[in-house]
């Protein structure tokens, strides 16, 4: 993240230091908790390293279970595209922008995610 970029960024929304690179498990999910406009939200982190994005923050909220499980799904990838399996039911959501691949009707909220040296932001 660059300053110019988080400068922008504040006009409407803010970065916020979740936690360290440390903190993050490679290949797998963490939760952390979120301020945005509407209140807190939990959302999930998955550090995938060596690819050409390395870190994602979807909704840690599962739609169809009403839990807050995504954390703690299985990452994998379907045709290329990074994407994490519910713990619960199994459904694929696209880490990019969390689409569902087993129903169009069906996203995660997204967030701006990024390493601000061995500090992980988000844009809320």
């Amino acid at each position: 993240m660059t300053t110019a970029t988080a400068a922008a960024s504040t006009m409407t929304q803010t970065w916020q230091a979740l936690c360290d690179r440390d903190d993050l498990v490679e290949f797998s999910g963490v939760a952390a908790w979120i301020e945005t406009a509407g209140g807190p939200a939990q959302v999930a982190l998955f550090y995938l390293p060596g690819h050409a994005t390395e870190l994602y923050a979807v909704d840690n909220h599962d739609p169809f279970s009403g839990a807050n499980v995504i954390a703690r799904g299985i990452v994998g990838d379907r045709q290329g595209e990074p994407v994490v399996a519910s713990p619960l039911y199994k459904q694929h959501f696209r880490l990019t922008d969390g689409q569902c691949l087993e129903d169009d009707d069906v996203k995660l909220r997204t967030w701006p995610v990024d390493f601000d040296g061995d500090r992980v932001v988000l844009q809320a």
